[in-house]
């Protein structure tokens, strides 16, 4: 055993350290409030998405095993085991665009991690306290992963970076609430790396179902089961990370082990963690800022405008350009905005809107650009949108730092204004009143299973 312990790489031994210590660390108190605002948002993406074709299935699916009742199922009435909770959840929590996101390491950490971690915290009967620590771990061990392996080379060769990341956050957050020690825990990571997988192909999912399972399902269960399986006594490799056939060896061309435990608690990822401000595509964040900034600012409107052009980096363009989703079709969330003049968790995911005349209108003035230096600019996602009316006059307005980025952070009354728009409609106003409370107050929570009734709808989703 000795000679063993000789061979872990310190990147390792620092890293799983850390898990193993990470519920007896506190956290700031700006860390401790970021993760109050993450833990809410993903847990109002999981309400809300229990109405979409992708929470719905992952509902029907996770009911018919059963299993022994450890944790809930968001917008339901289910208790089912952790693994199925985990699964389920994080379909609901990426069943469309309303999750977060970790622009450096390309990854969307809340929609794996939260679901990870409140199956174990239900499990445990763990605390607000603990479930807090256990997410802020999480979101940084999954950004770590996918910048040890490079997130740009694995999405280069087709791979997807959420679903890897994911899958070590899930199973890190998991883990600290199970109790696992340092020797587990470098366990826990090789088992978390035996089961990261996903392929790129993931976006061309029109229906948003295996896309769901990829970035949040998939990873959420694939973490959790890694978790309970080491909690249970199963061992594996002591470093998965160095020596012969290693995983970064395996999944990345220029691999940089160093940045594993590079500043591990110092550097708190989920700081640098997204908040969508409105539930849409991430490309079309900016677009939508930036138009709105033109109708607040120099009071545009439907009925003056001549054309609009819309300028997003050349990536990005491509995945919003006209799409058949209406949460990711940038022409028809513009010209939706300027009919309504707000847009709404409704109306973004009314696929009839998308025939309203009026805004069918409008969304022929619109023309998009793929621009290739939005590409190089930082920060990423940044958007020019380009006015002309009728009255001759041309405006125009760059949106370089989205509101809910990181450079341009939602207060925490934004962040309980989205999740209330997103859960009201299934949990009803007074329950979802109570849940952003009981979150606010998380600290203060003896135990998280205590609150599972306040996420679950005593109206059962509609079966596909």
């Amino acid at each position: 055993m000795i000679q063993l312990l000789q061979e872990i790489s310190p990147e390792t031994r620092e890293l799983s350290a850390h898990i193993a210590d990470a519920l007896s660390r506190p956290l700031p108190a700006e860390v401790a409030e970021k993760a109050r605002h993450h833990i809410l948002d993903t847990l109002a993406a999981m309400v809300s998405g229990s109405r979409l074709a992708a929470g719905r299935a992952a509902i029907a699916f996770v009911q018919r095993f059963g299993g022994t009742r450890e944790a809930s199922v968001a917008g339901s009435r289910l208790v089912t085991s952790a693994i199925n909770a985990a699964l389920a959840n994080g379909m609901l929590a990426h069943a469309d665009e309303t999750d977060d996101s970790h622009a450096p390491s390309r990854n969307h950490p809340g929609c794996a991690v939260v679901p990870a971690a409140l199956a174990a915290a239900e499990t445990t009967r763990a605390s607000g306290e603990k479930l807090l620590r256990a997410v802020v771990l999480g979101y940084d061990v999954a950004s770590r992963v996918n910048h040890a392996l490079g997130a740009d080379a694995l999405a280069a060769a087709g791979r997807l970076p959420h679903s890897f990341g994911g899958t070590f956050g899930a199973g890190a957050a998991a883990a600290a609430l199970f109790g696992v020690d340092a020797l587990k825990a470098r366990h826990l990571l090789s088992f978390c790396a035996q089961q990261a997988s996903g392929v790129g192909c993931s976006v061309r999912d029109l229906d948003h179902i295996e896309k769901a399972f990829d970035f949040g399902g998939m990873p959420a269960r694939n973490g959790v089961t890694a978790a309970a399986m080491v909690a249970s006594g199963f061992t594996g490799v002591d470093d998965v990370f160095s020596g012969e056939r290693n995983f970064l060896q395996a999944c990345a061309p220029d691999p940089n082990p160093g940045e594993l435990a590079r500043d591990l608690g110092q550097r708190f990822e989920i700081l640098a963690t997204n908040i969508k401000k409105w539930p849409a595509g991430s490309p079309a964040q900016s677009a939508i800022d930036a138009l709105l900034h033109l109708m607040e600012d120099d009071g545009v409107s439907a009925g003056g405008i001549e054309t609009i052009i819309v300028h997003l980096p050349a990536r990005s363009a491509r995945t919003v350009d006209d799409a058949p989703m209406p949460d990711v079709n940038v022409q028809h969330l513009l010209a939706m905005l300027l009919v309504d003049g707000k847009l709404t968790f409704g109306s973004i995911h009314d696929h009839g809107r998308m025939r309203d005349p009026a805004i069918l209108a409008l969304k022929r003035r619109i023309e998009l650009v793929a621009s290739e230096d939005l590409m190089h600019a930082l920060p990423r996602r940044q958007a020019i949108v380009d006015v002309v009316l009728r009255d001759g006059r041309r405006l125009s307005h760059r949106t370089i730092a989205v509101r809910g980025t990181a450079d341009n952070p939602m207060d925490r009354g934004e962040v309980e204004a989205k999740a209330r728009d997103l859960m009201v409609d299934v949990l009803g106003s007074r329950r979802t009143a109570r849940l952003i409370r009981s979150i606010r107050n998380l600290a203060s929570v003896e135990d998280v299973a205590r609150l599972r009734r306040l996420w679950q709808a005593d109206t059962p989703p509609v079966a596909t």
